[in-house]
């Protein structure tokens, strides 16, 4: 049966492109629409078949019959003599091709068949938004403060809403609606309606990725960020490393005078963010990590990935850091335990002894060094004023990485 072709085809056309979805997928869908509806009108649609013109969108439904003597089954069977008048040449046990007229269809089997087009385009455009989406996911995006549900926020990313739940928000920071923000998406995944989309500002990925954008060197590779710790909205540590050795990693990353740190610090709402110089061997990465604070010594054990950390006494609590910030966050960006001690109570602790002999040996020859192993021996500095929130020489910070933590 011809259809109206041109207001059909064009019809069909347009709302692909409208939902982005494939012609292969609507032509299917009303093929699959039209045997329901003949199952609906008939009872059955084994014998059914619909052939549409991919061309011009010309569309037929055909019920493949028998001929016989005597028809039972007017839906699968045709007597002789009606098969006859399409041709003289059939004959009993011939299969005779009769086209069905979809104006015939009652309106329970048309409006069947209207509903199963509906659902299938329903989900293929949601399938559509979810690979457009998954695409995006572990990456950072920009999007406007829509609603409000609760303590969680909704997020508007274009074609769809990201979800900002209260865990994934920034402490301190709050929002308004059309507020322009950026986001990383955490999961894209499907649910009955539609794709859902988590979203967070608290995951370290999104400083990460922040660099990304904001420094060419880290976007195309030539300096890479090795590690990572944040606790968001108040400090991060990144270890950046350069492969091209005339590359300062840590010098692109801040800019020229802090221009390229400030920007994510912006985004950032004012999170401070130390960049420090990734090392393989482990006693200088822990030195680096431990930035601001000046280090007398490092012992580092690489198996138990532990170290036993040594700074001059008026520093003791710029390396601990405020509630032990600083040194929790070397921690995390470690990997390893990390115990801190000043120096006047490391030389009162046995554990300490033997790393003692030997600084006391090599500081008078060697600025600063470290042996083959990793620990750290020696390194000369000179006294500077006391910093005003020093804790007491007994004070002792042991932080130790965890998976739930990272």
């Amino acid at each position: 049966m011809a259809a109206n072709t041109n207001d059909f085809w064009d019809a069909l056309t347009d709302l692909a492109k409208e939902k982005n979805i494939s012609m292969d997928v609507l032509i299917e869908t009303i093929e699959n629409s039209l045997l329901i509806a003949c199952k609906n009108n008939y009872g059955k649609a084994d014998n059914a078949s619909v052939e549409i013109d991919k061309t011009t969108g010309e569309y037929h439904v055909y019920l493949s019959k028998t001929v016989v003597d005597e028809v039972f089954d007017p839906v699968e069977e045709i007597s002789v003599a009606e098969a006859q008048d399409i041709s003289g040449k059939h004959q009993v046990g011939d299969i005779v091709r009769i086209e069905v007229k979809s104006k015939d269809f009652g309106r329970i089997a048309a409006t069947a068949a209207k509903n199963t087009i509906t659902q299938k385009i329903r989900e293929e455009e949601r399938k559509v938004l979810y690979e457009e989406y998954y695409e995006l996911q572990h990456k950072v995006v920009t999007g406007v403060v829509t609603r409000f549900s609760g303590n969680n926020i909704h997020v508007n990313l274009g074609k769809l809403e990201g979800f900002l739940s209260e865990s994934e928000q920034v402490k301190g920071e709050y929002y308004k609606p059309q507020d322009r923000i950026k986001v990383y998406i955490v999961e894209v995944k499907t649910s009955n309606k539609g794709p859902r989309i988590v979203v967070s500002r608290t995951h370290p990925e999104l400083v990460k990725k922040l660099f990304e954008e904001e420094v060419s060197e880290v976007r195309d590779g030539i300096v890479e960020i090795k590690s990572i710790s944040r606790e968001a909205g108040s400090r991060t540590k990144i270890a950046v490393w350069s492969n091209d050795e005339d590359v300062d990693p840590v010098g692109a990353c801040v800019g020229q005078n802090g221009a390229r740190v400030n920007a994510i610090v912006n985004e950032l709402r004012g999170e401070k963010i130390d960049i420090i110089e990734w090392d393989e061997n482990p006693a200088y990465l822990i030195e680096n990590a431990l930035s601001p604070a000046k280090v007398v010594a490092v012992a580092a054990d690489a198996d138990e990935k532990d170290a036993k950390v040594i700074v001059p006494d008026y520093q003791l609590s710029l390396a601990i850091g405020k509630e032990g910030q600083n040194a929790r966050l070397a921690a995390r960006l470690t990997g390893y335990k990390i115990d801190i001690k000043s120096e006047s109570q490391a030389r009162e602790d046995e554990d300490f002894s033997d790393f003692f002999e030997s600084y006391d040996e090599d500081a008078d020859d060697d600025d600063s060094y470290y042996d083959e192993d990793g620990n750290y021996i020696g390194d000369d500095y000179e006294e500077s004023e006391e910093y005003d929130d020093a804790e007491s020489d007994d004070v002792e910070a042991e932080v130790e990485e965890s998976a739930e933590e990272e």
